[in-house]
């Protein structure tokens, strides 16, 4: 053996010399010639090709609506620093647009991180779209080569969705940049708008209609009508949005759930259960039942390459943290794993209070059918907690701040932190996969809805209203009431902040708020009147804050052309 190793060194040696004296008589030797390798060119030249690049415009979006890397730019469009809610764990610090007039800045990582997910879905969706275009018929043989092109469009739309909302006039780019430039120009909203019409009206033409789609995810006719209704929202020709949203309703078999179903049925964890509360229940997101599910983010996490909803902890109180009994035992002993308490209710798992609702939206919208609105329900709204510590003399009492002696507490945290209002809906309860010595550690493994019919609903009264035809929007409004039991609004009564408040009833933390307020011209008005942060009461929101700076990074790198920054920063 030793020998065999000799000799094998010895050829090493020859062989090393021979190719040094070869490569010093032939310089061409060190030039690269790769026989094959994936380039934009050509990965995207079969149809297993495009589908992966299709499935890479869902992987960019179930990020943007899941991954920790990037859910605080996505949390925030979903009401954070607006008046659906604020950064509970530390009102006072200098995150989460707790306070705009320190934290929303041209070098603000939240503004740049945004500016450039949108804009990264824009790049991939121009590049698919240009390859798809080249693609020679024959290539396409599972699904029309329209239904791709379909599909991209589709992305490249909804990214500038909230690209434009947010920055106002951006630039429009309608094929892909393939090489280095610094000539970027501001485009007017209109031409965006304009593009984006464009996109999801050839979505409503060539996508599949709802139920036969190649894969639960995947978008269908229906979901581009409801946005081109929004579309034509922002470019003030409600009756256009009016039809639009009416082919999205009537067309299709779409409608409220209003009688139980799925996985939730005989497994009430906290006693009582509704339709609205079987929506949101492990598994049933896909279900073919469920009729009111638009567009659902897929998680599968049985699947390889399926993933988990990272951001669950987001939602609800850190009642973990909140000490001892009035007496002096820990609050909450928990689940007991591997012999020991962990400190972590398996129901509520481990949120953080990353949002923290406001008065508004956990009261306020509430005041007038406390009782009797099922989606204000226990079950549904969890506002009752209670100390878990058979030690103590208040095992199983209510949480009640006033039981302890004047000055035990911190009522900042206590309130904003340690004990509030829960929205379910963002749990899994006693169904977490992850991480048993932390109940789950917030994370759960349920899909969730980019789009559900509800909000369909709400976007068609808005129009209506626009139109002058309360009593319309006031019809749309009460199928959604009816069905948790809620008391009709009467036509006289259907306002914009109504209509609001009934997007904050029915899908608080679902719908993009800031991109609605924006459309119905009330992001700063109703940021001020109901952010109830007790640090920075309103979020300290300024008029110019209606728009986001543009990120400062990119006025630095465009050097050939004027890109102005938006007024007031």
């Amino acid at each position: 053996m030793k020998k065999y190793m000799i000799e094998m060194k010895k050829i090493g040696g020859w062989f090393m010399a021979i190719l040094f004296l070869f490569s010093s008589c032939n310089e061409d030797v060190l030039e690269e010639n790769p026989l094959s390798f994936l380039t934009p060119e050509n990965s995207y030249l079969t149809e297993d090709g495009i589908r992966q690049g299709i499935s890479g415009l869902h992987t960019e979006v179930r990020e943007a609506f899941y991954a920790m890397t990037r859910f605080t730019t996505m949390l925030t469009y979903r009401g954070l620093g607006a008046d659906l809610g604020y950064f509970g764990e530390d009102p006072g610090t200098n995150r989460y647009l707790v306070d705009y007039v320190t934290y929303l800045t041209p070098s603000s990582k939240e503004v740049e991180d945004y500016w450039n997910t949108g804009f990264r879905i824009i790049a991939r969706a121009n590049l698919l779209i240009e390859s798809i275009e080249k693609a020679e018929e024959e290539v396409f043989s599972s699904e029309p080569r329209n239904v791709y092109l379909a599909e991209a469009r589709f992305f490249r739309a909804w990214a500038y969705r909230s690209l434009v909302s947010t920055y106002g006039d951006i630039p429009l780019l309608e094929e892909p940049v393939k090489s280095a430039r610094a000539d970027f120009v501001r485009d007017p909203v209109a031409k965006i708008h304009k593009l984006m019409e464009d996109d999801f009206k050839f979505g409503t033409e060539h996508l599949p209609p709802p139920g036969s789609e190649a894969a639960p995810g995947r978008i269908t006719q229906g979901v581009a009508w409801h946005y081109l209704a929004e579309t034509y929202l922002e470019q003030k020709n409600p009756q256009l949005a009016v039809e639009a949203a009416t082919h999205a309703i009537d067309d299709y078999d779409y409608h409220l759930m209003t009688e139980r179903f799925g996985t939730r049925l005989d497994n009430d964890v906290f006693g009582a259960g509704d339709p609205f509360y079987d929506l949101y229940g492990f598994g049933n997101h896909n279900l073919a039942e469920n009729k009111e599910a638009m567009w659902v983010i897929q998680v599968e996490p049985f699947l390889t390459g399926g993933s988990r909803n990272g951001s669950g902890y987001i939602f609800g109180p850190s009642y973990f943290r909140m000490g001892n009994t009035p007496d002096g035992y820990p609050a909450f002993l928990g689940i007991m794993y591997e012999g020991k308490y962990t400190g972590y209710n398996d129901t509520l798992s481990r949120p953080v209070a990353t949002m923290r609702g406001t008065n508004y939206s956990y009261y306020d919208i509430w005041a007038s059918d406390w009782d009797n609105d099922l989606r204000n329900a226990e079950h549904n709204i969890k506002r009752n907690f209670y100390f878990d510590n058979p030690a103590s003399s208040f095992d199983k009492q209510k949480i009640d701040f006033s039981l302890y002696e004047d000055g035990a507490r911190d009522g900042l945290r206590d309130t904003n932190q340690y004990i509030f209002p829960w929205h379910s809906k963002f749990g899994d309860a006693c169904n977490y996969f992850e991480q048993p010595h932390r109940a789950g550690g917030g994370i759960t493994h349920k899909d969730a809805y980019a789009l559900r019919f509800a909000e369909t609903l709400l976007v068609r009264a808005e129009a209506y209203l626009a139109i002058d035809r309360a009593d319309l929007a006031a019809d749309d409004i009460n199928k959604i009431r009816s069905r948790s039991n809620a008391s009709a609004v009467s036509a006289e009564s259907v306002t914009y902040d109504y209509i609001l408040d009934e997007y904050a009833r029915e899908l608080w933390c679902e719908h993009w708020r800031h991109i609605i307020l924006r459309r119905m011209g009330k992001l700063v008005e109703r940021t001020r009147k109901y952010n109830s942060n007790p640090i920075f009461p309103g979020a300290r929101i300024q008029d110019h804050n209606k728009l986001w700076p543009i990120p400062q990074s990119q006025i630095d790198l465009n050097v050939d052309a004027e890109f102005p920054q938006n007024q007031g920063y």
